[in-house]
C-alpha cells in the first residue's frame, strides 16, 4: 500500500475521535468528566441515518448533531443540576443509548442492529493540493465533514482562548468559586460545556453513518467516544494537542486495516489502536494537568 493512501486512510479513520476529543475538552474545560461521549456518539450515528433516510444527508448530519445535544442535556442535568457522580451518569447513558438505538431501529425499520442503505454528501477536493501527485488519495473527494473536524480546531482553540466564552468555561472548570464570585454562572457555563461536546460526539456518529458506511450498524462506534477521551488526555487538554494525538490512533487504525500477515493473526492486528490507547494513556497520566475542578461538582456558597 502507497503511504499516500495510508494517509488518506488514517485521517477518514481518525476523524470519529478527533471530533470526540474536541467535544471532550469543551466539558472537560468547564469541569464536567463526559464518559457518556460513546452513548452520544451510538445516538448521533443511529438519528442521522435516520434522517438521512427520509430527509437527506444534510439534514441527517444536523439530526445526528442534535440527537447528541440532547443525550448531552440529560448528563449535564445529572451531573450539574443534580450532582450525581459523573462517571456513573456516563456510564448509564452509555448503556442507555445502546438499547435505545436498537429498540430504536426495531420500531422503525424492523430491524435490530441496522438501518438501511442513506445517500452521502457530495464530496469535495481541495484546490491546488489534490493535483499534487501523490497527495491526491488524501486531498481527493473528500467528505466535507472532514475538512469541517480539521477547521473546527482552530476554532476551538480560539474560543477557549480568545473569547469571553472561552474564558468563562475555562474559570468554571478551573475555580468555580472564584469564577461564581465574579458573576460567572458556573451551572450554565458547565451546561454548555457537555451540550456542546454532545453536539460534536453526535456529529462524529452522524459521520461515520452518513459518510463511512452508508448506514447505521450496532457497535460501529467501537469504542471511538473512549478513545477520543484518551486523545484528549495525551494532547493535554488543548485542541492541537488532541489532534495530533487522533491522527496518531487514526494512522493506528489504518495500519490494523491494511496491514496483512500471514504470521501475526488478524485479531492481533485489529488490538493496535487498543492497545496504543493503554499506551498513551499509560505515558500520558504523569505530565497531564487536567482542570482543577474537573469532575467536581459545585456546590453554589460552598467552599
Amino acid at each position: 500500500m502507497q503511504i499516500s493512501e495510508m494517509i488518506a486512510s488514517s485521517i477518514r479513520m481518525c476523524l470519529p475521535v478527533l471530533l470526540a476529543a474536541l467535544g471532550a475538552t469543551y466539558s472537560e474545560k468547564s469541569g464536567v468528566v463526559n464518559i457518556g461521549l460513546e452513548g452520544m456518539m451510538i445516538t448521533g450515528a443511529f438519528w442521522g441515518a435516520t434522517c438521512s433516510y427520509y430527509a437527506g444527508p444534510y439534514l441527517g448530519l444536523l439530526g445526528a448533531i442534535l440527537a447528541g445535544m440532547l443525550l448531552a442535556a440529560v448528563h449535564a442535568v445529572t451531573s450539574v443540576t443534580f450532582k450525581v457522580n459523573q462517571i456513573v451518569s456516563g456510564v448509564a447513558l452509555n448503556t442507555f443509548a445502546y438499547g435505545a438505538a436498537r429498540f430504536a431501529a426495531t420500531t422503525i425499520f424492523k430491524m435490530a442492529t441496522t438501518t438501511p442503505g442513506v445517500p452521502r454528501l457530495p464530496t469535495v477536493d481541495i484546490p491546488i493540493l489534490s493535483l499534487v501527485g501523490w497527495l491526491e488519495p488524501a486531498t481527493k473527494a473528500l467528505s466535507p465533514v472532514i475538512i469541517l473536524a480539521f477547521l473546527l480546531v482552530p476554532a476551538t482553540k480560539f474560543v477557549l482562548e480568545r473569547t469571553v466564552f472561552g474564558l468563562r468555561l475555562r474559570s468554571a472548570g478551573e475555580n468555580p468559586l472564584a469564577a461564581d464570585t465574579v458573576g460567572v454562572n458556573v451551572s450554565a457555563m458547565r451546561y454548555a460545556g457537555v451540550i456542546i461536546s454532545g453536539g460534536f460526539a453526535g456529529l462524529a456518529g452522524g459521520y461515520l453513518a452518513i459518510e463511512h458506511t452508508g448506514m447505521y450498524v450496532e457497535g460501529m462506534t467501537q469504542g471511538a467516544g473512549f478513545i477520543g477521551l484518551a486523545a484528549m488526555i495525551f494532547g493535554n487538554w488543548q485542541p492541537v494537542g488532541a489532534m495530533l494525538a487522533s491522527l496518531l490512533f487514526g494512522l493506528s487504525e489504518g495500519v490494523a486495516l491494511n496491514v496483512e500477515s500471514e504470521i501475526i493473526p488478524y485479531q492481533f492486528i485489529k488490538m493496535i489502536p487498543y492497545v496504543l490507547t493503554i499506551a498513551v494513556l499509560a505515558s500520558a497520566t504523569r505530565r497531564a494537568t487536567p482542570p482543577a475542578a474537573s469532575g467536581v461538582p459545585y456546590e453554589r456558597g460552598g467552599e
